[in-house]
């Protein structure tokens, strides 16, 4: 594989960029891999990669029904933090917020990811002593988080309106290290660097059953044929119900879909992430400067990833008391994503009631922050059987009753 470099380019432009090649390949499926994971989104192929980077193990095949990245990862606002108030969240959502620093260095690819800081507003007396908690939480974990006052959050946000009519900014959570990266970059980055490795990524094959044998996995059928395996992951987020059935074993988990919106570009206002729980909002501007809107789930269970005006109306009004200058802007366009979500609102990094089998989802509304953390707790878990980020995470807390609950902790799902 080339580096990409400013040579490179200098280079390509010279020779008419006649040089450039694929930035992966696109190989027929073998008969079998010492790995299967079934899922080329953000958390699948993390986990390929830190396969092969962290445990040599490259014999790995990532399956994909659609395209590369075209699920969950591409479909996101692209918030990156991990003020998380339990302490295994906090592990690996900081785990995955480091890695996301020096990620375009790792990659030698661009994921853009921009520390610009991430800031939870308070707009009850409730919310301000549940941050409060969060941030003496934070402290102990060794997670740079810090409460901040209604002005000091005015300074931060110039063109907020903290003195809203019915839920004015009594202060907030902040944390300077948070921000966003590029969603497709981040999966492009790990797909070429996978590639590399010389793991193969199969794109427009789904998985149609799994075959096992004595309590253990044994390989797929898939539509591009049968494949056998050693190990196997399961990483497809909102279809990981579905999956599991294949596979033998039941999820407590529901799908429901996620939707957000961006505004038409304006010139830059904003340079830092607000989210607000209260109404149930949050917002950031992208490098096009387009204003990057999200807010709660649908109210039902569905698998759409399509965007409705129910969605536009009820995001859109509890943003625009704190943010006024939203009343003149054009919607430019929509979108949903289907998310995976638990009863506590964390996510299920395990091992399955069959044989080298794993599983990696329930991550809910907050996947794209965790992806390098997942892919490397998975990779552990993967190559060694165990790791100290999943330990916490398995299925088995849902029949003991050790529940990690963040949804208690934001007051809000992620």
């Amino acid at each position: 594989m080339k580096r990409y470099s400013a040579f490179a380019i200098a280079r390509e432009a010279a020779r008419f960029h006649s040089g450039w090649e694929r930035a992966w390949r696109s190989p027929t499926p073998k008969k079998k891999y010492k790995v299967i994971i079934i899922g080329a989104g953000g958390h699948g192929l993390a986990t390929a990669y830190y396969l092969g980077k962290n445990h040599g193990i490259t014999d790995v095949a990532v399956i994909e029904k659609g395209w590369l990245g075209g699920g969950n990862t591409g479909r996101n606002t692209t918030i990156i933090r991990s003020n998380y108030l339990q302490d295994p969240s906090a592990a690996i959502y900081e785990k995955a917020r480091s890695l996301y620093e020096t990620m375009s260095q790792d990659l030698n690819y661009n994921v853009m990811f921009s520390p610009r800081g991430v800031l939870m507003l308070a707009q009850t007396h409730h919310e301000v002593r549940g941050y409060q908690r969060t941030a003496y939480a934070n402290a102990l974990q060794g997670v740079k988080t810090e409460f901040i006052g209604p002005q000091k959050v005015k300074e931060i946000c110039p063109i907020m309106n903290i003195e809203g009519p019915r839920y004015p900014v009594l202060g907030g959570l902040f944390q300077a290290r948070g921000g966003t990266a590029r969603h497709d970059a981040v999966a492009w980055g790990y797909a070429r660097a996978c590639s590399d490795m010389g793991m193969d990524i199969i794109q427009q094959c789904e998985v149609t059953a799994i075959k096992r044998e004595g309590g253990e996995v044994k390989g797929i059928s898939t539509t591009k044929g049968e494949i056998a395996c050693d190990k196997l992951c399961i990483v497809v987020a909102g279809n990981s119900g579905h999956v599991a059935e294949l596979a033998g074993f039941r999820l407590p988990l529901e799908s429901v879909a996620l939707q957000a919106l961006v505004s038409e570009p304006i010139k830059p206002c904003m340079d830092i992430v607000v989210m607000a729980n209260t109404v149930h909002g949050y917002m950031s501007q992208s490098d096009k400067g387009e204003m990057v809107i999200g807010g709660g789930t649908d109210g039902y269970n569905n698998y759409t990833q399509r965007g409705s005006f129910q969605h536009i109306e009820e995001t859109v009004r509890a943003l625009i008391e704190t943010f006024p200058m939203l009343s003149r802007l054009k919607m430019l366009r929509q979108w949903g994503g289907i998310v995976d979500v638990t009863g506590d609102r964390s996510p299920i990094l395990s091992k399955t009631p069959l044989g080298n089998c794993f599983i990696n989802c329930g991550w809910g509304t907050g996947g794209f922050k965790a992806i390098p953390g997942s892919g490397w707790a998975m990779a552990e878990l993967v190559a060694k059987g165990h790791s100290p980020l999943t330990a916490e995470f398995g299925l088995d807390r849902f029949k003991e009753g050790r529940f990690i609950d963040e949804s208690v902790a934001a007051g809000v799902a992620h």
